[in-house]
């Protein structure tokens, strides 16, 4: 007989993983102190860039979604497709507003923004 009270122990399991992993780089407070790096790196990038315009006033800005745009549409299509030729994925932004999405949520490590960065860099300089 099964009862439906089960407990989802696959998903505990992984709560469980993701918990030790937290405490083994300090906590939250270490993750936290991570994503704000990241999203510092990418938007000190795009706001020095005259190229690229971030799409969020700067009291509004996501730590884990950077949204942007080149201000063409096509050249951020180009955008996508080349990226995605460099290991770059998922950058196409939301369906209603357009643009470009970097999602640097916690599994993305610092050096994964870096790349981003670089590849932006010489789209930029090429276009």
């Amino acid at each position: 007989m099964s009862l439906f009270n089960t407990p989802p122990t696959f998903t505990i399991y992984i709560c469980g993983l993701v918990f030790k992993y937290l405490l083994s780089i300090g906590g939250i407070k270490e993750q936290e102190r991570r994503n704000i790096e990241k999203a510092n790196y990418l938007y000190n990038y795009l706001d020095n860039s005259k190229f690229y315009k971030t799409m969020a006033d700067k009291n509004s800005r996501s730590i884990m979604n950077v949204v942007f745009t080149t201000g063409n549409k096509e050249l951020d299509l180009l955008f996508v497709e080349e990226a995605k030729k460099v290991g770059l994925e998922n950058l196409k932004g939301h369906k209603v507003i357009g643009g470009l999405r970097a999602s640097i949520y916690n599994a993305m490590p610092f050096e994964g923004v870096v790349t981003l960065v670089e590849f932006m860099k010489k789209f930029e300089e090429q276009y």
